[in-house]
C-alpha cells in the first residue's frame, strides 16, 4: 500500500519504521527540515524563515522529565550510560540514530507543509503539500494516512476576567525558549502541569519573584527557591495586579501561560469527517482509527502515558491492519466499544479534555492492543518507572533529574543513585 505520514517526530519515525518494514511504499511529510519533531530546538518563534508556522515548542536547557530506560523504543533502547535524564539534544540524536539504523530517512520529505488531506470516493487520499523552499504545491494520492503530527501546536489560552486590561506582557510556554526575558521581573505563571513546574524553577534563576497559580488537586510538595511563591486560581486581571480566588493581589510584569494546547490537524478537510470537541477527537477507534475511514489512523494522541513504547505499539497495531493480518470491528461494534470506553471515563469523573490521558490506566490500553494484535505487550517495568520519575518529578523537581535507573528484567528497575 502507499502510506502517508504526517510528521517526522518519534511517532512519525516509528511508524514509518514499521510500515516500510512490511513492504508499504512509505511518504513521511515533514515541515521541518530534520527530523525530531518536538525534540528539535530553533530560536524561531511564530513564523519561520519561509512564513510558515513554526510548531517547536523546545527550549534552551531541556532535559527530560522522564528517564532514558523508559524513553526508547522497546526493540531499540537509548543507549546506556551514566545519566537516566537526557538532554534535549541527546534525544534527537537518539531518534537520528534510529531513523539511519531502520533506513527510513531516505522516505522523509523534508521542509513540505501538508495543507490538505482529502478522502476520495475510491477510499484513498489526497493529500496536499507546500515544498515551502520551492513555494511548489505538491498532491498525491495514497491508500492509507498515519497522523503523526504530535500534540504541541495549538496553545491554549484561557479565558479570565480583565485579561485585555493587563499593561504587562503575556505569553505562552509555548513560545518560551529562555529565561532572560523574565529578569527582574515579577512573573506570575498559570498551570501547574510538568511545564508550569519546571519552567517557575527556570524562571525563578533570573525573576525577582514568581508567583505559580494552579488549581491542582493534589497538593505541590516539591521545594521551590525563597523567592517562588505558590498562589490559587486568579479571580480577576487588572492593568497591573492580579486578584486571586483567596482575596490576595500581586502586581506583575509578565504573566506567563502554563496552560497546554489543543489537538490541532489544521490539514484535515471537514470531508474527513474528523471533529475535536475540547481536545475529545472523534470517531476513534482505540483513541487512534478512523471508525468510518479505517485507512487513516492517528497515532500519539493518547497522554499520560510511556509515549515512545506506545507510538511504537500503536504503530505495530495499524500496519497489522494495513497487512490485513488484523481485522477490524465492524463500525458499528468499534462504536459500541468506544463508547464503553467513555462512559467509564466520566464514571471516574474525567471530562472531554481527559477523553484520552491514559495515566493509571495505560497498562490496560498496552495489554488490550498487544491482545488483540497478538503483539509483543510493552514490559510492566516500563509503566513502574515512569509512574516512580512522575512522582520523583512532584516531589523533588529541583534534584530527581539527578537519579539513575537500571531495568533488571521486565518486571523490576533498581535506582543505583
Amino acid at each position: 500500500m502507499r502510506v502517508a505520514i504526517i510528521g517526522a517526530g518519534a511517532a512519525g519515525l516509528t511508524s514509518a519504521r514499521h510500515a516500510f518494514s512490511r513492504g508499504h511504499d512509505c511518504t513521511v511529510f515533514e515541515l521541518a527540515p530534520q527530523l525530531g519533531g518536538t525534540w528539535v530546538y530553533t530560536d524561531e518563534v511564530g513564523s519561520d524563515q519561509y512564513g510558515f508556522p513554526v510548531y517547536s515548542a523546545m527550549y534552551q536547557g531541556l532535559r527530560t522529565n522522564l528517564p532514558k530506560e523508559v524513553m526508547g523504543f522497546p526493540d531499540f533502547p537509548i543507549p546506556e550510560q551514566q545519566k537516566s535524564y537526557l538532554s534535549q539534544a541527546e534525544i534527537l540524536h537518539f531518534l537520528n540514530l534510529y531513523a539511519d539504523h531502520f533506513d527510513i530517512r531516505k522516505l522523509i520529505k523534508f521542509s513540505h507543509h501538508v495543507t490538505d488531506i482529502s478522502p476520495l470516493d475510491n477510499g484513498k487520499w489526497k493529500i496536499t503539500a507546500i515544498n515551502k523552499p520551492t513555494k511548489e504545491e505538491v498532491t498525491s494520492i495514497f491508500d492509507a494516512v498515519m497522523i503523526c503530527n504530535g500534540h504541541y501546536n495549538q496553545p491554549i489560552y484561557p479565558k479570565l476576567p480583565g485579561q485585555n486590561k493587563f499593561k504587562g506582557r503575556q505569553l505562552h510556554s509555548h513560545h518560551y525558549r529562555s529565561p532572560d526575558p523574565f529578569k527582574g521581573n515579577n512573573v506570575l505563571v498559570i498551570g501547574a502541569g510538568p511545564s508550569g513546574l519546571e519552567l517557575t524553577l527556570k524562571i525563578s534563576d533570573v525573576a525577582e519573584k514568581v508567583v505559580l497559580s494552579h488549581h491542582s488537586k493534589e497538593p505541590i510538595t516539591t521545594k521551590y527557591p525563597s523567592n517562588v511563591e505558590l498562589k490559587p486560581d486568579v479571580r480577576c486581571i487588572r492593568e497591573k495586579e492580579v486578584e486571586f480566588i483567596d482575596g490576595t493581589c500581586c502586581c506583575f510584569d509578565a504573566i506567563f501561560y502554563c496552560t497546554g494546547y489543543e489537538y490541532s490537524f489544521p490539514f484535515l478537510n471537514k470531508s474527513c469527517g474528523i471533529t475535536v470537541d475540547d481536545n475529545h477527537i472523534q470517531p476513534l477507534y482505540k483513541h487512534m482509527i478512523h471508525m468510518m475511514k479505517p485507512t487513516m489512523c492517528f497515532i500519539g494522541i493518547p497522554f499520560n502515558v510511556c509515549a515512545f513504547q506506545m507510538f511504537d505499539l500503536q504503530a505495530r497495531f495499524y500496519v497489522k491492519y494495513l497487512d490485513g493480518d488484523l481485522k477490524l470491528p465492524s463500525e458499528e461494534e468499534m462504536r459500541e466499544d468506544t463508547e464503553k470506553d467513555m462512559q467509564l471515563r466520566w464514571e471516574k469523573g474525567y471530562n472531554k479534555r481527559q477523553a484520552h490521558m491514559m495515566g493509571p490506566g495505560q497498562r490496560s490500553y498496552y495489554n488490550d492492543l498487544a491482545t488483540m494484535a497478538n503483539l509483543i505487550p510493552i514490559d510492566p517495568v516500563i509503566v513502574k518507572l515512569r509512574d516512580e520519575s512522575v512522582k520523583r518529578l512532584h516531589t523533588d523537581l529541583m534534584t530527581f533529574r539527578e537519579d539513575r535507573y537500571k531495568i533488571v528484567d521486565k518486571e523490576t528497575f533498581v535506582k543505583v543513585y
